[in-house]
């Protein structure tokens, strides 16, 4: 093992820093997301979370929350450094989430937040971003305020184009906001 990479190590294996960094956004896989405290107010919706899953069954399960805090944790080196989304998760059993078998449309209740309260981290980079509305013609009806119809976003930040010799090539879009970048989606 190279002396760099037994220097990591060994600092990997003290664990992580006493003191963390907070941010109210995150920039990764190609989504802006803001927690739910700062998006509050605005016309923009970036704080809904979707992370894919499985079960012990043959089934896969998505599970969808809302972003609650960005949190870095540092590991005494400036490179080694994880980040971190605090999310409040709905309950994705068959209380809590439906499925409409024609469309495929996700519905969450709002109402039903994941039973087990204390597994609330994610690694930012397994996270997609989400938007939740009210179906239209759900809102006059009573028995369903509490549920809201999931719509997956498509990354914003950066698109890859295929051009024709099959060399992929990388454009970034512009970003104005004080949300922090993760610094290997622009390290390529």
């Amino acid at each position: 093992m190279g002396g760099s990479a037994a220097i990591s190590l060994s600092l990997l294996c003290l664990g992580p820093e006493r003191k963390v960094k907070c941010y109210n956004g995150y920039f990764v896989n190609g989504y802006v997301f803001h927690t739910e405290e700062y998006g509050h107010g605005r016309k923009t919706y970036n704080s809904g979370v979707c992370i894919k899953g499985s079960t012990s069954s043959e089934f896969e399960v998505d599970y969808y929350g809302r972003l609650e805090e960005v949190i870095e944790l540092q590991y005494h080196s400036e490179q080694n450094r994880v980040f971190l989304f605090k999310c409040y998760w709905y309950d994705t059993t068959d209380r809590g989430i439906r499925v409409d078998p024609h469309y495929g449309l996700v519905e969450i209740n709002s109402k039903a937040r994941h039973r087990n309260v204390n597994d609330v981290f994610v690694f930012a980079k397994q996270c997609q971003q989400v938007y939740y509305t009210y179906t239209p013609s759900f809102r006059k009806d009573r028995s369903r305020v509490d549920w809201l119809s999931v719509l997956k976003t498509k990354p914003k930040g950066r698109n890859v184009v295929e051009e024709d010799d099959n060399e992929i090539e990388e454009c970034d879009e512009a970003d104005d906001n004080n949300s922090i970048e993760d610094e290997d989606e622009n390290s390529d």
